[in-house]
């Protein structure tokens, strides 16, 4: 259990500003001020991690980048069409770099090692989850008011990140064990 509030945790901060922006705009129907609030959680993180000398992985740093470019187009344009569609090119962009074999495996503590095949596997079903989510969010913006795309995307972004990052927990841990059985090894 531990490990997994672990994991959880690492998932929970790389949801923050998702979840910011969304209660924010839920609670004020201000876009620009949601929008403004989740760009400086998102440097505010970023700025954490390099004062206390964390290491800063490639998936992060684009994280920040997407999120300044992003969010400044919006204050830049105010057109409520464009923020709805720019997570569909984060999400493209999130997954072409997810395609890199292997990303996941920084994030993984040392005792999934035996395991990192299987994690390999996920990158490769996280980055299929970026792009379904692009075409989804494509979908919603042209269907959807605003505050209504805000909630379903937010959502959507929320249950199926988490929903996989579950469902990769559980499938590696019960390899990870068959795996140590096999072996004749006790389970960790």
């Amino acid at each position: 259990m531990k490990n997994l509030l672990s994991a959880g945790r690492v998932l929970a901060l790389d949801l923050a500003s998702t979840i910011l922006f969304l209660a924010v705009f839920l609670l004020t129907n201000n876009l620009f001020l949601a929008v403004g609030l989740g760009m400086a959680l998102g440097v505010v993180q970023i700025g954490w991690q390099y004062h206390r000398r964390q290491p800063l992985g490639s998936l992060q740093w684009l994280s920040v980048v997407l999120v300044m470019a992003s969010g400044t187009a919006t204050f830049l344009t105010h057109d409520p069409l464009f923020v709805m569609l720019k997570p569909s090119a984060i999400y493209c962009i999130v997954g072409l770099v997810m395609l890199k074999r292997g990303w996941m495996n920084r994030y993984l503590p040392e005792r999934a090692a035996p395991v990192a095949d299987v994690a390999t596997s996920f990158g490769y079903v996280w980055a299929g989850l970026m792009f379904a989510s692009a075409a989804l969010n494509i979908a919603l913006a042209l269907w959807l008011d605003p505050k209504s795309w805000a909630a379903a995307m937010s959502a959507w972004g929320l249950v199926s990140k988490i929903g996989l990052f579950l469902i990769q927990y559980g499938w590696m841990t019960a390899v990870g064990r068959r795996r140590a059985a096999a072996a004749g090894l006790a389970p960790t």
